[in-house]
């Protein structure tokens, strides 16, 4: 069979002022562009499952457009799609519908709205799709296609991850490459709408394969960029403790999502720095406790670090690391002050990036379904709106016109040009003051040794 795997990819917005908006500001453009240029690590990893008696092919469509310009000559077509894409998704799934292809979909939002998928002729995977791709390729050999395919409750162990088919990528056309250590993450937050949907725990994949796929990334492009795809990837000290001496043999330069409770553990810094940690995307979500209270469904974890926000910061970046810190405004708890309290918590601790959006009820959240049982969805499927930055919700503790247009000033202000060289000095100043005090303490080796206490923004931290 010949299969084309097709990834819905690039960014959307609905609110022409922040598209506009988006074309100037910094530090706007530098997160788009990033995002835009991500491959789709799960079709990838099908392609990757697939005998090599088929010929397969991978493709993007970076918007609407393209779609009338994809190649027609397949026996079998795979999309994956993320929420605000999904309504171009079902439109590629028509238009091979009709054409008599039959037409896989998944990801994430067919997880949670299998039915759906189906009403636009496609055929839905639920869950997890490693587990029942081989008998998706002999069904279609066989012209015996399901109507669905359902993984949900059964779990991939990934110690049987496959290769993905790096090879079929044009590696000139992006910036970074992904890599999968984990999937799931301990901290349930109730808008989050990651790989937690497609398992319950958290799994680690071995270290051997994580390596042979940086390999094989590598032979491609000898130097790349490598984004650890995980929800959470530093969740398991003990196993990057371990991966990270192998990862320093690379050269590599990386970025990774993590915690803040990195920052408890110099020594894993300082191996992260030297391994090529680039950067960090750290969810603290809130500059105030009132937004984080019952924001983490289990224990209430990110309201109890709040205290650490900052010294976390400066732990980190002076490990010389970046921390790019996401925040959300217009949760529950947040009234009209929010914007002043995010601009002064980003001077305050002038983090290298900052990624702020506003809360969005994806499908299959418990955020989705409280907001759909209070009656404060605006459009309950109003898929294209699920961006991250429009607003599809009546907000609690403001009006929504308060919060978009506040919105729309604080990106202005936080993606400026002015703002975005100041925390990009802040962090080059903490980077030669690091290599300084490196340099010092190697040309002076004979001085005794004295227990080090730096200070941080007025915290003695010993």
């Amino acid at each position: 069979m010949k299969i084309g795997f097709i990834a819905m990819s690039g960014i959307r917005a609905c609110d022409p002022d922040l598209l506009a908006l988006g074309l100037t500001l910094p530090g706007f453009v530098d997160r788009g562009r990033t995002i835009a240029r991500l491959p789709s690590l799960g079709l990838l990893t099908l392609a990757g499952m697939t005998p090599r008696r088929h010929r397969v092919r991978y493709l993007e469509v970076p918007d609407a457009d393209a779609i009338d310009r994809l190649p027609t000559d397949f026996d079998l077509v795979a999309i994956s799609s993320f929420t605000a894409q999904i309504g171009e998704a079902y439109r590629v799934a028509r238009r091979y519908r009709d054409l008599g292809i039959p037409v896989i979909m998944g990801g994430l939002h067919v997880t949670v709205a299998p039915e759906e998928a189906m009403q636009h002729g496609a055929i839905p995977v639920a869950g997890e799709g490693e587990l029942v791709w081989p008998r998706i390729l002999e069904d279609a050999e066989a012209h015996a296609l399901a109507s669905m395919y359902d993984t949900r409750g059964s779990e991939f162990d990934l110690h049987r991850s496959p290769m993905p088919a790096f090879e079929l990528l044009d590696m000139e056309r992006y910036n970074r490459i992904t890599v999968q250590t984990s999937r799931g993450c301990p901290w349930r937050c109730d808008f989050c709408a990651s790989s937690i949907l497609l398992t319950d725990r958290y799994k680690q994949k071995p270290a051997d394969r994580v390596l042979a796929e940086i390999e094989t990334v590598r032979a491609l492009w000898p130097r790349p960029f490598i984004e650890f795809a995980d929800d959470n990837s530093f969740v398991n000290k003990r196993y990057w403790h371990q991966l990270l001496p192998e990862l320093e043999r690379f050269g590599l330069k990386w970025f990774a999502e993590t915690d803040l409770s990195v920052h408890e553990d110099p020594e894993l810094l300082e191996m992260m720095r030297a391994a090529g940690c680039v950067e960090v995307l750290i969810g603290f979500e809130s500059p105030t406790p009132a937004g984080l209270d019952g924001l983490e469904s289990r224990r209430n974890w990110k309201l109890r670090q709040f205290h650490r926000y900052q010294t976390a910061i400066d732990r980190i970046q002076s490990a010389g690391i970046r921390v790019n810190a996401c925040l959300v405004v217009g949760l529950d708890g947040h009234g009209p002050g929010i914007f002043d309290d995010v601009r002064n918590f980003i001077n305050e601790t002038l983090p290298f990036d900052v990624q702020v959006t506003l809360p969005t009820p994806f499908p299959g959240t418990p955020f989705h379904e409280r907001l759909r049982r209070a009656g404060r969805l605006q459009n309950e499927a109003a898929w294209e709106r699920c961006t991250l930055f429009d607003l599809d919700f009546t907000p609690q503790d403001m009006s929504a016109d308060t919060l978009v247009t506040g919105f729309r000033h604080l990106v202005t202000d936080l993606y400026s040009s002015e703002a975005t060289r100041k925390r990009r000095m802040h962090f080059h100043r903490l980077s030669r003051r690091r290599r300084a005090s490196v340099v010092s303490a190697v040309a002076v080796p004979n001085l005794p040794t004295i227990a080090p206490v730096t200070v941080v923004r007025g915290i003695s931290v010993s």
